[in-house]
């Protein structure tokens, strides 16, 4: 526990202030001290990475409580991304609230795994579905690649819709977008060329046992996968082929040890045909992908 007296004086220079987080966060093993210290130093001063760059002696005055209170925060267990309500992904800059997953590094090779498989078609005007849309990241992700794309986005939460259309109109795709609160494919129409989804895929009984970070912090509903963990691909798995255009992509982020019963669940629904399998950096499948059939 931090005491008052940590030393965030007014008079602290902005480097002497990084250099005293980076200290504290290293002595209390947080996995990226200097990372951390770096992003809510520059938060609390309202500034970016070159204007702690430009001006390294400049004090950090009347925000040294502010520094202070969101130190502690993250010495508590409390991600960064919560702390500030800002995550980047796949280069942009999305706003979290409570009611939506913190997006994850990992979760951008879904997006590569998308455009890879769109890879001729990316100046075509395509139709894209993203179920569980959340923050609005991999949308968000898929339209700044395809210039041409029109991107649906899906959520049963209010909260996390509101969200969703904030970040994509904030980012400047208001007009390429449509967010709808449903559950799942409930009352959608039409034929898409991408379908890509991260769904809840934790198993409830492990949920308990995820790092405080997640399980603390993430919305439950973004994470229970029910008893095993594939209780939304079988939704899905059932859904998507009537939404797809023949030769159309789906695509979905797999837990570490689901991906070939996702691909079976895909398979046996004779319209999808399962293709690739990509790693995440820690080896494991994190992604699953399948085209519809031309039948």
């Amino acid at each position: 526990m931090i005491a008052s007296g940590i030393g965030f004086d007014p008079d602290l220079s902005r480097t002497d202030a990084q250099r005293l987080l980076t200290q504290i966060f290293a002595a209390a093993k947080i996995e990226t001290p200097a990372l951390d210290a770096r992003l809510l130093l520059c938060a609390s001063l309202g500034i970016g990475h070159l204007d702690l760059l430009r001006e390294p002696d400049r004090q950090i005055g009347a925000t040294a409580g502010e520094i202070e209170a969101a130190a502690l925060r993250r010495l508590a267990g409390e991600p960064v991304a919560r702390i500030i309500g800002r995550r980047e992904f796949y280069g942009l800059d999305f706003a979290l609230t409570l009611a939506v997953l913190d997006p994850r590094p990992d979760t951008e090779i879904l997006v590569d795994a998308a455009l890879v498989a769109l890879e001729a078609r990316r100046a075509e005007p395509l139709r894209l579905l993203d179920l569980g849309v959340g923050s609005g990241a991999i949308l968000a992700a898929l339209l700044s690649q395809l210039p041409a794309a029109f991107g649906v986005g899906v959520d049963r939460s209010e909260p996390a819709c509101r969200v969703a259309r904030n970040n994509l109109a904030a980012l400047g795709f208001a007009g390429r977008s449509a967010v709808v609160c449903a559950d799942w494919t409930n009352s959608l129409r039409g034929a898409f060329d991408a379908i890509v989804s991260n769904p809840p895929y934790i198993a409830t009984g492990e949920i308990a046992g995820l790092a405080a970070e997640v399980r603390a912090h993430d919305p439950r509903g973004a994470l229970d996968g029910g008893a095993d963990g594939l209780a939304a691909y079988r939704i899905l798995a059932a859904a998507v082929p009537q939404l797809l255009r023949p030769g159309g992509i789906v695509a979905f982020e797999v837990g570490a040890t689901q991906a070939e019963s996702v691909a079976d669940l895909l398979g046996a629904t004779g319209m999808l045909e399962p293709r690739d399998f990509l790693r995440d950096l820690g080896g494991h499948v994190r992604v699953v992908t399948a085209v519809r059939l031309v039948r």
